[in-house]
């Protein structure tokens, strides 16, 4: 066999060299001619580029729906006021016994604070007993040990139960616990929350009804106030506890346990086949299949539980991510059931929107990418008038944000719409900050990618422990700070396009999603910085030393 000579392999090259110049050349007279309003004709336009825009207006309708469907828990809300759960009709002769339990893995700036409020729980002492769960590997061990036999020791219903293994992450640990309870209910906190003494009182007497399986608190917040981000977090979640529990609640369609701030019926459990731990969402998985067997949730609005909101936007985007990619889980996992099932259409559309919402995120990374193709294809062949198609689909999508959010303020507070008014923009950016993350935890869900469960730290309302906890806990951000900046410029140019050509109607929309974007990304590179200026208070933190030192 002859080898071929060196000039040979130089003639080849520039053939090659050649024919890639060419077809640089030709792309960029191309985009060119594309970018050039008056180098192409009105009535042409080549069926790819039609393609594009039908995909862009399809991801833009498709998100007006989502965006549409929370009008319609507002609606459910408001028209079912008289359904809302109160006090119970009836009251337990003879209180039942009851088990909490404490689920916890590597929280030792918090696991202190939460065996305090337990403990401060008004029932009878006979009636209780508290499981500390837990699956740590730092020093929570010794920290949640200690405390447990401190309050033991003072008379307190308490026991420290260790796993040396981590097999189910948390759903595992809960089913653990059953093994050694002794309540016929079970009432559940993580971490973060400190239920006040009431509690047990205010929900218990609704399981005197047979066919109740659950009891739901309202979370409320403790650090709620500590910067934007973590108001920005309350407002969405008292939108998800007003609106989203309240609405499907009232209307009796279903609704999921939190996972935590909630009493369980220990039977339910198990008639709906126990914890599993197959998906991130462990307790919207059970919820579902508990509704499905036919028992009754309660949400008790009224009942609030104190808790700890995530303090950086890291953890923020962890917990995010676990309840989007849990979700989808879910929704494979039990949506064909729910289809299947002789339910009401109601519910069964109501489990569709709530289970898939998270598939948003991927709609708005297709509608990121074609903006500007989209755009520029309908300005060419359809003239401004065109574009004004965005205006309406971007409100059906946006405006709604604004509506259920501020609503759900003003039914906690009189005054509260017009605090939160001006943080609807900041809401939104933060919206738009977790595209990247929950659009790979979404696909993730969807092609059935296992991975680990992954907690969200806990860091404490002491300001200067949580500094200390954010430098301890906090995971790093790997290139998600360049990801973020890169969509960010990608809408910077979409702006510049926008501009050029007078389309100034979709300009503030594509701003806010280049602010999003840039906001997100710059965040999370001062929390990198910031980890790696003061790793070694944290590590020091880690051996006991002094971290002033």
């Amino acid at each position: 066999m002859l080898l071929p000579s060196v000039s040979d392999l130089l003639f080849d090259a520039r053939l090659l060299l050649r024919e890639a110049l060419l077809l640089a050349e030709s792309l960029i007279g191309a985009v060119s001619g594309w970018l050039d309003p008056a180098s192409r004709s009105a009535s042409q336009g080549s069926s790819l580029e039609w393609t594009m825009v039908a995909l862009y207006l399809a991801a833009m309708l498709v998100l007006s729906v989502y965006g549409l469907h929370r009008y319609q828990l507002v609606y459910l809300y408001y028209r079912n006021r008289h359904r809302a759960a109160g006090e119970a009709a009836e009251r337990f002769e003879r209180l039942p016994a009851i088990t909490v339990q404490l689920p916890i893995y590597n929280e030792q700036f918090v696991v202190e604070q939460l065996l305090e409020a337990v403990c401060r729980l008004e029932y009878p002492r006979e009636l209780l007993q508290i499981q500390v769960l837990d699956d740590s590997t730092d020093e929570t061990q010794a920290l949640a040990r200690a405390a447990s036999e401190r309050y033991a020791a003072l008379g307190h219903p308490v026991e420290y139960v260790h796993r040396t293994h981590r097999d189910g992450f948390k759903a595992g640990a809960l089913q653990a616990g059953l093994d050694t309870a002794s309540g016929e209910l079970i009432a559940v906190f993580d971490a973060d929350f400190q239920p006040l003494p009431d509690f047990l009182h205010r929900t218990v007497h609704h399981f005197s009804d047979p066919q109740v399986g659950v009891v739901q608190a309202r979370w409320t917040f403790l650090n709620r106030d500590q910067s934007v981000l973590t108001r920005v977090q309350a407002m969405l979640l008292d939108g998800h506890f007003i609106f989203e529990h309240g609405g499907r609640a009232r209307s009796g369609r279903f609704f999921n346990f939190n996972g935590t701030a909630g009493l369980l019926r220990r039977s339910m459990i198990e008639d709906a086949g126990g914890w599993q731990h197959d998906t991130l969402t462990e307790d919207t998985d059970l919820s579902y299949r508990a509704q499905l067997k036919g028992w009754k949730f309660v949400y008790a609005q009224h009942v609030e539980v104190p808790s700890e909101l995530p303090a950086d936007l890291t953890a923020f985007q962890i917990q995010q991510a676990r309840w989007a990619k849990g979700l989808i889980q879910t929704a494979r996992k039990i949506l064909p059931l729910i289809f299947a099932s002789p339910l009401p259409v109601k519910i069964k559309l109501e489990a569709f929107f709530h289970l898939t919402a998270n598939l948003t995120y991927p709609l708005v990374v297709v509608l990121s990418i074609l903006l500007l193709p989209a755009t520029i294809v309908r300005f060419h062949y359809g003239g401004a008038g065109f574009l004004l198609i965005d205006i309406v689909l971007f409100l059906g999508t946006f405006s709604s944000l604004s509506t259920f959010y501020l609503l759900a303020q003003k039914e906690l507070s009189a005054v509260g719409w017009r605090r939160g008014m001006v943080l609807i923009p900041a809401l939104v950016a933060t919206g738009i900050g977790l595209t990247i993350t929950n659009t790979r935890a979404v696909l993730e869900g969807l092609l059935g990618v296992p991975s680990p469960f992954e907690r969200t730290a806990k860091y404490t309302t002491d300001r200067g422990l949580a500094r200390l906890a954010r430098l301890r806990y906090r995971p790093p951000s790997g290139l998600l700070p360049l990801a973020n900046f890169a969509a960010g410029s990608y809408f910077a140019c979409c702006g510049v396009y926008l501009a050029g050509v007078g389309n100034w109607a979709t300009l503030p929309f594509v701003a806010l999603f280049g602010a999003g974007f840039y906001l997100t990304g710059g965040m999370l590179l001062l929390q990198a910085c910031e980890f790696r200026w003061n790793g070694g208070r944290a590590a020091r933190l880690g051996s006991g030393e002094d971290p002033a030192a």
